[in-house]
Parts: structure tokens; sequence; C-alpha cells
């Protein structure tokens, strides 16, 4: 709601009173679920061969992260996490599958298209995630679980439709669950269970730091994960390192990963970082962040460096729009516009000590390990760590634009082309 006062009314002197009720129409939305249509996603999971739970952003904004976990575990359904998901399911648990998508890994994207249920909880069916619609799941029943009734049928027409908060209803189908198993059992898969551990091992992530070859942007990523305190909150800016983070960190806890998802903001990282930290001063909190996106709100570090707010950031730095380049080599012929940054300036480290951050900078894979070791030691100001990565470096796997998820593209190869 936005209450616009003139100057010259705001200005005035009045007499307050206090009325004596006020109606003022509200959001209450249908939080409960139909009992009905919660008996039938109950059912259907029972029965499923090949069953997959697509979780969405609404999972964390319901505070359903428990309900998921005894959900899958009572059902032993695999789980993929969207972007604004990822923390929502361990990505140590067994049946987590990681990101699907047009960036997801191998098996979470083909485990939706293979699969016969689709447990959709607090997604939206976004085109990232379905690439071409008609070709998104062509065998899966679908049960939806919304708390907005304008998402329920607007991509996707589930079979099962339910309306409410996503912990409430899911909690509900675990009740129901549990009715149906005390008379009867799950069915079968096992050959969906080693049909998913195949792809899990035949078409892991994959990328190469080569002893005195280019810095990789995945290798920094490894180490500051491997190197992160537990707990440690990270935030992505846009772009190719937003989608390296979603892939190659390991989120164990909910609530420990923030971007801007579908909003797609660039500049992001820095001041959303700086206001994590200030909400939760304990955690460390760590900024991962591209040279485009940085540039756009670097000079708020001024002010977590004047209220000491000690965030630590890491720009991925390869001189590019890294994602925008990405597309014009693949889809535009090498038709490169408007994203080349200069690898010479801004000097990120003079940038950083002017606004009373401590910078460094990193060019070779044997500097990465220890710079991190000293940033995380530093708890009394900002600091940023400028890594000098392969400018030539994608993002995969990738599905085309517009495409089928079976056309996933998983490396620059011909043998690692669309499977």
């Amino acid at each position: 709601m936005l209450i616009d006062f003139p100057k010259d009314i705001s200005n005035q002197m009045m007499e307050w009173f206090w009325p004596d009720d006020v109606d003022m129409p509200g959001y209450s939305p249908t939080t409960r679920g139909h009992p009905r249509m919660i008996k039938e996603a109950a059912r259907l999971i029972v029965d499923a061969q090949r069953p997959v739970i697509y979780a969405g952003g609404g999972i964390l904004k319901a505070r359903a992260a428990e309900a998921l976990r005894e959900l899958a575990e009572l059902t032993d359904i695999h789980v993929v996490t969207t972007l604004t998901a990822r923390g929502a399911f361990p990505d140590d648990h067994d049946l987590a599958l990681g990101m699907p998508g047009m960036h997801g890994n191998y098996t979470a994207v083909t485990a939706i298209q293979k699969c016969d249920l689709l447990l959709a909880l607090g997604s939206r069916f976004d085109d990232r995630v379905t690439g071409k619609i008609d070709a998104f799941a062509p065998d899966a029943n679908v049960v939806h679980v919304d708390i907005d009734p304008a998402e329920i049928g607007k991509v996707r027409r589930p079979d099962v439709p339910i309306v409410g908060d996503a912990r409430q209803v899911i909690e509900g189908i675990v009740a129901e669950t549990k009715k149906l198993l005390a008379n009867e059992s799950l069915h079968d898969r096992s050959s969906w269970d080693a049909q998913i551990d195949g792809w899990k091992r035949d078409f892991p992530l994959r990328y190469e730091q080569v002893e005195g070859g280019p810095l990789k942007p995945q290798y920094c990523l490894e180490q500051l994960r491997d190197q992160a305190p537990d707990g440690t909150i990270v935030v992505a800016g846009v772009g190719q390192h937003q989608m390296w983070t979603s892939q190659y960190w390991q989120f164990t806890q909910p609530y420990t990963f923030v971007n801007s998802g579908g909003l797609g903001t660039m500049g992001f990282a820095v001041p959303a970082a700086i206001g994590a930290k200030a909400g939760m001063p304990e955690r460390t909190v760590w900024a991962v962040d591209g040279d485009g996106c940085f540039q756009m709100t670097a000079q708020e570090l001024v002010t977590a460096a004047a209220e000491q707010i000690p965030v630590k950031i890491a720009i991925l730095n390869n001189a590019y729009l890294g994602m925008v380049r990405q597309w014009q080599e693949l889809f535009y012929e090498e038709r490169y516009s408007e994203v080349y940054l200069s690898p010479d300036l801004p000097d990120y480290v003079m940038w950083a000590e002017a606004m009373g951050c401590v910078g460094f900078r990193v060019d070779n894979a044997a500097d990465v390990a220890p710079t991190i070791e000293k940033a995380n030691a530093i708890n009394d100001r900002p600091v940023v760590i400028d890594f000098r990565v392969d400018y030539t470096e994608k993002v995969y796997p990738m599905v085309p634009a517009g495409g089928s998820n079976d056309d996933i593209i998983l490396g620059p190869s011909e043998g690692e082309g669309g499977h």
C-alpha cells in the first residue's frame, strides 16, 4: 500500500482521533488444502513407480523444510531443489538430486523427464525449469501444491491441484500416506533407484583445473565451499557465477543461499550480503559475484566498512558479462556485443582498499586456498578477493532456451553433447 501526502499537507497541524473500527480488505489465503485432494496425492505417491519431488522456493517461505524431509524419507522419493529452494533439502542426503532446469545437473533434469509422478511443492513451473513445455515430464501425473491459486494450471495442468500453505499441505499428505502404508507397501522402485544412481555415476558435474593453466571458477567455488564455516550464508548475483554457486556449493541447511531468482537482479549480491550479515552477525557471509555485477553496487561496501559489517566478497572476474557472452557464442555465431569488460580496469584491490576493505588478487590455483584462509580470518572489516578466472569457461550442463530438457548439453565437446 502507498499513501502519498503532499508536503504542504504533511506539514499541517491536525487533531488525531482513533476510529471506532477499521475495515481493511486483506490477504486471506487458503492454507489448509482440500482433504480429498490430499488423499488423492497420497494415493498417487503409494502407487508411483518413478516419483520425483520438485521443491520450489515456496518450501522456504512456508517454513516447510522439515516437513519436506519427512515426506521424502517416508516415501523414499528423490528431491530436486530449484534455484530459490537450494538448502530446503540437504544436498548431502541420499535422496537429494540438486538443481533442475536450464543449468541443472543431468540427474535432476533427467529424473524429472522420466518420472511418472511429479510432486510440485511450492514451485511455479518456470521456463528455466521446464524448457519446452510440451516436452516437459511427458509421462508424469502432476500434483501441484501452491498457496497462490493463480499458479495452479498456469503452465502445466495438474492431475491433483492443491491450493494451500506448503507446510500444512505436506503435513497432510504425510498423515494420509501413513494411513495407506499401515495396510500396504510402496510400489517397488528398485529399478528407478538404480537408474538414478547410474545417472549420478555416469554424468557428474565436470570441469578440469590444469596445473599451471587458467584459473577455473568452479575450482574457486569448491575451495570457498570447503573452507566455509558451518552455517555460512552464501549470496549470489546474477549470471554464470550464480549458476556455478548453485551447482558446486553444498547446501545442507535452509536459508543459507540468498539470490534474486527469477528477478535476475544484477548487483544484488553486495547489498544482500550486507543485509544478511547485519541480520545474522554471528554467521560468516560470502557474496559470490561477477565483475559486471560487482561494478553495479560495489560502492555499498563503504557502508559495510563504516558500519563495521564484515562481509566477504569473492569476485569471479572473467572480464566479461559471462552469461551473455555464453549465449552469444553458442547461439549467435560469436557475434559478441556489449559484453567485454576490461581485465585491467578497475583495479579491484585498490578499489576495495579505498572503500575501507581488505583486498586480495588471485591469478592461479595455487594461491586460491591460502587467500581464502586469510579472508576467513579477517573479521573486523569487509574483504574482497578478485579471482582472475578463465574467460572461456561456460556453465554446463545447459538446456538451450526453448528446447526440450531431453536435449541437455553436458559439455563443449561433441562427445559430451545432448543425451
